[in-house]
């Protein structure tokens, strides 16, 4: 990660005017909203056409069982994803039954890559991984982002680089290979493959996941002009560059950047989270 602000006031100031993500006192509650959350989280990814074929997963720690968390069952599209078909899987791979929704077909890449993430991570309460155009293209060069704009810069030294790739994750080895190469960092570039982003929260993790895509597109665009024109990019300097991490980087930034996501999902579908206890 980059060096920490020098100067903190600035950003003490703009961060204590940021709204405060929801709390629970029932974990019950928590759970519901949790679930209620990712399946919104597909959605997005669905409107922003994230999906390919069945490929792609975003997982949420479970708040109630944290050796476990909740993922999509394969072969239902992102955009028709609801809460009550979301699975609860274990970190070895097993589908908890009374938890889990009617289709009970799990992606095994996502057991893999997920369960890896998830175990490394214990700070990681979502993580999102799918094969976007940009991302593919980028991967491709085996390099990571330069801090070539201000967005770019949520990731300085924030993000790393998957360097290999060894076909469909199928085995244990290469999701400990990939969580081992995101380390501490918000998001990875897994080479030849796509984009994983892991964060405290699902609302950050999906904006970092939505940015990370676009910068992957610019910085090959920029690629391009540069190539054409005989020029090289201008980059960042390093201290502005920090600077400016901590405060896009963050998980308050991401927060509050991905909430007005799921604020627009709300009001194209006409649904927001409620919570009825059972019975």
């Amino acid at each position: 990660m980059a060096a920490p602000l020098k100067d903190a006031s600035k950003l003490d100031i703009w961060m204590s005017t940021i709204p405060a993500p929801p709390t629970f006192s029932d974990p019950l509650e928590h759970r519901a909203f949790l679930k209620f959350r990712l399946a919104q989280a597909y959605r997005i990814f669905g409107k922003y056409r994230f999906d390919e074929g069945v490929a792609g997963h975003i997982t949420v720690r479970d708040p109630i069982r944290p050796d476990c968390y909740w993922v999509n069952p394969w072969g239902i599209h992102f955009k028709l994803i609801q809460p009550e078909d979301l699975l609860l899987v274990d970190h070895g791979g097993k589908i908890q039954e009374n938890e889990s929704g009617p289709s009970r077909w799990l992606n095994q890449a996502a057991y893999m890559i997920h369960s890896a993430v998830h175990e490394a991570r214990p700070d990681a309460i979502c993580a999102a991984h799918s094969h976007t155009t940009y991302a593919k293209a980028f991967s491709a060069l085996g390099v990571p982002l330069d801090p070539l704009t201000q967005d770019s810069l949520a990731f300085y030294k924030d993000h790393s680089l998957y360097g290999e790739f060894r076909g469909v994750v199928d085995d244990r080895e290469e999701g400990l290979a990939i969580a081992n190469a995101l380390g501490s960092n918000k998001a990875v570039i897994l080479q030849n493959h796509g984009i994983l982003v892991a964060t405290k929260s699902i609302e950050s993790t999906v904006f970092y996941f939505i940015s990370l895509e676009k910068c992957c597109k610019v910085q090959t665009v920029v690629d391009q002009a540069a190539a054409a024109r005989g020029l090289k990019p201008r980059l960042i300097d390093p201290v502005e560059a920090a600077n400016t991490w901590e405060r896009l980087g963050s998980e308050a930034a991401g927060w509050f950047n991905g909430f007005v996501e799921f604020q627009l999902l709300e009001h194209e579908e006409g649904k927001k989270f409620e919570y009825v206890p059972a019975p």
